[in-house]
């Protein structure tokens, strides 16, 4: 136990010190599993693990899934995905939000990655909604929101990764995960209508004639 607790503190000082949590993580493990058994056994075991983890078949569609998400990025569909849902909710009180919503809803679809998606529709949909006047709450708050989505709608990273661990049909688990998905961007933008409801300057219509494009770029 007390093994143990000095590993975290070590963990956690180094994470302090700005060491990524990864690297914490693999040089605490180390240096313990030395200093407890021998340091021929601890480099056994880190190359077991190096080698295990990085030519797994079955992780190898994490990266994959990540660099979907940059293409996806780069070709430019998350304004795509931003105008389609700006069409349906744009002229609603709110309709930014809830646009952003929605968008971040079909972006999870493609990169499975709750940052990747949080960070794209914040550059994408946060100039519009300053434009509208949006609070910052209601607009900071639709895009995290919106961006949790990432790792509840297939394909979704942290789902493949459950699945590598306790051995469960990754198939299942994608088909588990839509209803729910889309019931969360059902209750997230009743969320923002209940919030524009009760203060209209939250969430003002855009008007704009061109929609969000000229402001998203």
């Amino acid at each position: 136990m007390q093994e143990a607790l000095l590993g975290f503190a070590a963990m956690f000082a180094l994470t302090l010190a700005r060491v990524p949590i990864a690297f914490s993580m693999g040089i605490v493990g180390f240096v313990g599993l030395g200093l407890l058994r021998n340091w021929n056994a601890a480099l056994a075991s880190a190359t077991a693990v190096i080698y295990e983890t990085g030519f797994s078949y079955a992780l190898s569609v994490v990266p994959l899934f990540i660099l979907m998400g940059n293409f996806v990025t780069r070709a430019g569909m998350s304004q795509e995905l931003y105008r389609a849902a700006y069409a349906f909710f744009g002229h609603w009180r709110g309709g930014l939000a809830m646009s952003t919503v929605v968008a971040c809803g079909g972006f999870s679809a493609i990169c499975g990655s709750s940052l990747a998606t949080a960070a794209t529709m914040s550059k994408v949909a946060m100039p519009s909604m300053r434009k509208f006047s949006y609070s910052p709450g209601l607009a900071a708050g639709s895009i995290a929101a919106g961006g949790t989505l990432g790792i509840m709608i297939p394909p979704s990273v942290i789902m493949v990764i459950y699945g590598l661990m306790t051995e469960t049909n990754i198939g299942m688990l994608f088909a588990a995960g839509v209803l729910p998905g889309i019931l969360a961007v059902s209750c997230y933008m009743g969320a923002v209508a209940f919030t524009t409801w009760r203060d209209p300057r939250a969430g003002p219509r855009a008007s704009a004639p061109r929609g969000p494009a000229g402001s998203a770029r």
